[in-house]
């Protein structure tokens, strides 16, 4: 097999190649030779042929596989589940589903995975879904990687669905794409809007860029699935209804796709007092503003009367005073609650990605400039080390606390 790229005899050594290669992989040893391409680093990006005027490098042309868009069917949502509990972001999909799938013409199917979770099938029908595909094997009782990939892989090749859509979980994130890299199929990550193109039928994928300064929308047309994961909090979750009927697919699948490298020793869940900030109708967040970790005492205070989970900064988490899973942000957890009150929190876009949504914010905070106040609801200036206090203790009077 002939090398996919190559420098011709047209070479006049200027070396232009070697600067405008991003990946290191042309080198010149001397002023007056031939470059020389190391096809391992090599991605055949094209930038060393645009910057040829000598027309000295010849690439060959990447052949797009050539699928069969008609034969891929209906919208996958896969079923995130915590020792037989479903999660409510499945929920959220299901009802974001239901749509994508109506307006294809398609079939809404949950895909569920994990061991003695037959049951939960009842629960993902009564919301929407019209099959699930269940994989119930003691192997899958708890979530790794491996053996998880593998089995979506294994159904995706077999089933061929249109659309695959995952939840913007820790376990969501890890899952999806390692499927989307073996299917090769596109993905998008985050997305906060979904929706079909009436005209090409493809799914348009809305998500935050630019640190949530634009709003990008992007399609994968010559790949199936189309595969996204979507952020907690942004869709609202379809409807139960009981009385809907839906079809189980028992599938089977080949013991060595159970099989992983890692093995499970043990769980150490955090111990946490406050709710998960996931699922919170009020957030407490804190930020850099409260300069130790001991005074993050005061917020869990103020959540514990209010019935609030507590949030926090980037900052804070980097500075190991409160752990990530408590991190609202582009890095950490979107989170979309009734109110949500920003304690020494600046206002990075960063943050805002994660929170902007939420229906009333407040924020405190000693600098009138800071830029939480440009979306906060109600904004006070002044020393949180003064007004948290205040506020826990009226928050304590008028709820009888």
């Amino acid at each position: 097999m002939s090398d996919p790229i190559k420098i011709n005899e047209k070479c006049v050594y200027c070396g232009a190649c070697v600067k405008a290669c991003p990946f290191g992989a042309i080198t010149q040893t001397e002023r007056k030779t031939v470059p020389v391409i190391d096809l391992m680093k090599c991605t055949l990006c094209g930038a060393c042929v645009a910057s040829c005027k000598f027309e000295a490098i010849w690439m060959k042309e990447k052949s797009a596989a050539t699928i069969d868009l008609s034969s891929f069917k209906d919208v996958w949502v896969f079923a995130e589940q915590h020792d037989g509990v479903i999660q409510s972001i499945t929920f959220e999909l299901l009802g974001e589903g239901r749509k994508l799938a109506d307006s294809l013409g398609m079939k809404l199917c949950a895909v569920l995975l994990g061991s003695n979770v037959q049951k939960q099938t009842d629960e993902l029908i009564a919301r929407g879904a019209d099959k699930v595909y269940l994989v119930d094997r003691p192997a899958l009782e708890h979530f790794q990687d491996e053996s998880y990939a593998n089995v979506l892989i294994d159904l995706v090749k077999r089933h061929k669905p249109n659309v695959f859509l995952c939840g913007a979980s820790t376990i969501g994130r890890s899952l999806v794409s390692r499927v989307a890299v073996r299917v090769n199929a596109g993905l998008t990550a985050d997305c906060t809007g979904l929706a079909i193109d009436p005209k090409t039928l493809n799914l348009l994928q809305t998500r935050p860029a630019f640190g949530g300064n634009i709003m990008a929308t992007i399609e994968t047309p010559n790949a199936r699935p189309q595969m996204a994961t979507v952020r907690h909090k942004v869709m609202k979750e379809a409807e139960v209804n009981p009385a809907r009927k839906g079809e189980v697919s028992m599938e089977t699948i080949a013991e060595v796709l159970l099989q992983s490298k890692a093995r499970r020793l043990k769980f150490v869940p955090e111990v946490e007092t406050t709710m998960n900030i996931a699922e919170a109708n009020i957030i407490v967040s804190g930020g850099r503003g409260l300069q130790t970790p001991e005074n993050f005492a005061l917020l869990r205070e103020l959540a514990d009367v209010i019935g609030a989970g507590v949030g926090a900064s980037r900052a804070a988490v980097d500075s190991n005073w409160i752990p990530y899973s408590h991190q609202v942000g582009q890095t950490g957890k979107t989170v979309c609650p009734k109110i949500y009150i920003a304690v020494g929190i600046s206002g990075q876009i960063q943050h805002l990605a994660g929170m902007q949504s939420s229906d009333i914010i407040v924020a405190i905070n000693k600098d009138a400039d800071a830029p939480i106040f440009k979306v906060a609801t109600y904004g006070i200036v002044g020393d949180l080390f003064e007004i948290l206090p205040l506020l826990t203790q009226q928050f304590r009077k008028v709820l009888g606390k």
